[in-house]
């Protein structure tokens, strides 16, 4: 999918998705686990340019953070698949607050944070509230992982006529077979760039 002609610095926010200690931090939920790759840790080191590239031309930076609200007792309302999927999780993992949760310090502080339950960034969140109010058109995107909270928010971005860069090298999965595949599913909804091809933009020149 491609857009003809520049994008808009003052009409454009980087969003991340899921950048955070405890998926990206040794001592993080993950990192305890031995759920880290070398190929999602050096993400936010390269996503960190284009956000400041971004920010110069007057736009924005949102962190998209998942979140498992703590129920009961303190332990997280999840979901049975992602239970499954990561048995490892439990009290006090991406709770709202605690340090796993956060953003990572790399790329502290973000100018908006929305607090994310499921894959996409604007399920039953604040996104879309924020995006419009300060009259949003473009979503530069990265983070993790590429086939889950990446891929479903672009397609959701799509859906409400945003137009998305996703960034190739500023996202990522724990398989790089699987974040190609990905890629390659999501050109037809996407401009797909790298992020020094976003940095090196006339516009954010």
């Amino acid at each position: 999918m491609s857009h003809d002609g520049p994008i808009d610095p003052a009409r454009t926010a980087v969003l991340t998705i899921d950048l955070q200690n405890d998926f990206l931090h040794p001592e993080g939920a993950y990192g305890r686990a031995g759920q880290t790759a070398p190929a999602l840790t050096e993400l936010p080191a390269r996503v960190a340019p284009v956000i400041e590239a971004v920010r110069a031309g007057g736009g924005a930076f949102v962190s998209a953070q998942f979140t498992l609200v703590p129920g009961p007792g303190g332990a997280p309302l999840i979901a049975p698949h992602l239970k499954a999927l990561r048995p490892f999780l439990g009290k006090g993992d991406f709770a709202p607050g605690a340090f796993g949760h956060a953003l990572v310090d790399t790329l502290q502080p973000a100018d908006y944070a929305v607090e994310k339950v499921a894959y996409s960034a604007f399920y039953q969140t604040r996104l879309e509230y924020i995006l419009r109010a300060l009259d949003i058109d473009t979503l530069i995107v990265g983070g993790i992982v590429t086939n889950g909270g990446v891929a479903t928010t672009v397609r959701d971005a799509h859906m409400r006529n945003l137009r998305t860069l996703l960034l190739s090298d500023g996202c990522g999965a724990f398989k790089p077979e699987v974040h190609d595949a990905t890629l390659t599913a999501l050109g037809s909804v996407t401009e797909i760039l790298t992020c020094a091809a976003v940095c090196a933009r006339p516009e954010l020149g």
